[in-house]
């Protein structure tokens, strides 16, 4: 029998989802950068788009791009090739 603390089972549960994947109104908390997608990296930093921060999805275009989040009181405006850059979890 494998015991499991209960760290482990909440990491497990966390779902992780791509920007695109979040629906207006939905929260989402930033996990990391992927690694091919390093020229965003930097200017996703500055926006602040920091590890554990938590945003709100306020706006997506018909089309999907681009999407509007409001992060530290902030709007931000991400296209596609942008948010792909980003590692989130659903909040």
């Amino acid at each position: 029998m494998q015991i499991v603390s209960v760290g482990e089972v909440a990491d497990g549960m966390r779902s992780r989802v791509t920007l695109a994947e979040l629906k207006v109104g939905e929260t989402g908390k930033v996990l990391g950068f992927d690694k091919s997608e390093a020229v965003y990296r930097r200017r996703l930093l500055a926006m602040g788009l920091t590890p554990r921060t938590e945003f709100t999805v306020v706006r997506v275009a018909p089309l999907g791009d681009p999407v509007e989040i409001r992060v530290r009181g902030s709007a931000l405006t991400l296209r596609k090739d942008e948010a792909r850059a980003l590692r989130i979890e659903r909040g």
